[in-house]
């Protein structure tokens, strides 16, 4: 059987690990784009490489306590930003994730607002992966607060339901952690027992008990339902799971990912658990209030550009294929790629980032209010080769790349600007 475990409310949970005083509160963790970076308070940044999953950032500044609700409050005292999480409590007032503050405060005035602590979530995180790999043979991390593992041959049937209770409440002394654990035959299945278990809980799904199960599940609860995959369900008159697998025929018909879906759903496929994962990209993005001077929008790329190179830096990788998005107001959206396969240096990185958003600047007329820049496919995991055109100069500026990368792991990131960043 597989399992699947999932922290129940995790930054909430991590909050009042460290201040217990908010146990039976109702708590929200908030989440804004750190768009300090931009300015001379810019704060010294983090850089995650362990863990993703939704709200978790690649970069995160450092958190301090008077951070919690003045963090998300703008110059004019406006409070601004959304929530990644709240607790069970905030919940019965209709809270949910994604929710602006400002309507939640409106929904819960009592709400607790806390600022995120992205090293303490890191931490804990990493703990429960380390005790679940002394109790598991085999552990994936699915994100920073989600796991699976395979407990065939090592749990017999009869044992599993005293097993995955046993871990939930010993997850809960050692680590502090509530945790939700649903098993079933496929990793898919156990995810969508988690749910059912939640919160606090654990729940088994036998292969026998399979369709009387998923028979009332939404559609969009499925992990791996994409956007245009729910619309032609819908449009189908599929509503759940049931449904779904009651619809075999039509489904398949659609083409070989409906197949592979309706056999997910079903408990017919799964996937093997995956122990280590390859970091296949790597990227940066800020939300900030409309902006519409292209100097100062430049010269944000700059500084989202030297952010980015210290990751890549320290992945030691080289990244081939280079994308600038830019999203404007009026829900205008557009984005620029390039592939290149040459020596990584922050000189040249930081020039393409600008041709790129140049070039990617097709709304001349529209505020910005957001810019990313992503890096994939990456030479050691590709069959590309670099360009040695230039080869002798590219090691020059390489030397001196690795000469300020050297000052910023020491000293910080911000520790070395780019004058056009000034």
């Amino acid at each position: 059987m597989k399992i699947h475990i999932d922290i129940d409310c995790f930054f909430v949970s991590a909050a009042r690990i460290s201040n217990p005083s908010l146990e039976h509160k109702p708590v929200a963790i908030g989440g804004r784009s750190d768009t300090k970076i931009f300015t001379k308070d810019a704060k010294k940044q983090t850089v995650n490489f362990e863990n993703s999953g939704s709200f978790v950032p690649t970069f995160y500044k450092a958190y301090e306590e008077s951070d919690d609700i003045d963090a998300f409050k703008d110059e004019e005292g406006r409070v601004r930003g959304i929530l990644t999480t709240s607790s069970y409590e905030a919940r019965a007032y209709g809270v949910k994730t994604a929710m602006s503050i400002k309507e939640a405060l409106g929904l819960c005035p009592k709400l607790i607002i806390k600022a995120p602590n992205m090293s303490l979530y890191q931490k804990l995180s990493h703990e429960l992966h380390e005790f679940l790999q002394s109790k598991i043979p085999l552990v994936e991390q699915a994100s920073i607060d989600e796991f699976y593992g395979d407990l065939s041959g090592w749990v017999e049937d009869d044992e599993l339901a005293k097993f995955i209770d046993d871990l939930r409440e010993e997850i809960k002394e050692r680590i502090k952690l509530p945790v939700s654990i649903g098993a079933a035959a496929t990793r898919y299945l156990a995810k969508l027992a988690t749910t059912a278990a939640k919160p606090f809980g654990c729940k088994i799904v036998h292969p026998f008990e399979v369709e009387s199960f998923i028979k009332d599940i939404p559609v969009s609860e499925f992990a791996g339902i994409g956007k245009s995959m729910k619309e032609k369900l819908r449009s189908a008159q599929i509503h759940t799971l049931g449904d779904l697998k009651k619809r075999r025929g039509t489904v398949e018909s659609w083409g070989p990912y409906a197949k592979e879906l309706y056999a997910r759903v079903s408990g017919l496929s799964d996937t093997a658990i995956n122990t280590k994962h390859k970091r296949k990209s790597i990227g940066i993005s800020r939300t900030f209030d409309p902006l519409f001077c292209r100097e100062e929008l430049k010269r944000r790329v700059h500084v989202l550009a030297r952010h980015l190179s210290f990751a890549i830096l320290k992945l030691k990788v080289i990244p081939t294929v280079f994308h600038l998005g830019i999203a404007y107001e009026m829900n205008q959206k557009f984005h620029k790629n390039i592939s290149l396969c040459e020596i990584f240096t922050e000189k040249k990185f930081d020039s393409l980032c600008i041709t790129l958003f140049k070039e990617a600047d097709i709304h001349k007329r529209l505020h910005v209010i957001r810019v990313s820049i992503n890096c994939s496919s990456f030479t050691k995991n590709s069959k590309k080769e670099l360009s040695l055109i230039g080869f002798e100069d590219e090691q020059k500026m390489k030397r001196l790349t690795e000469h300020s990368q050297d000052i910023r792991e020491k000293y910080g990131i911000d520790m070395l600007k780019w004058g056009s960043e000034l």
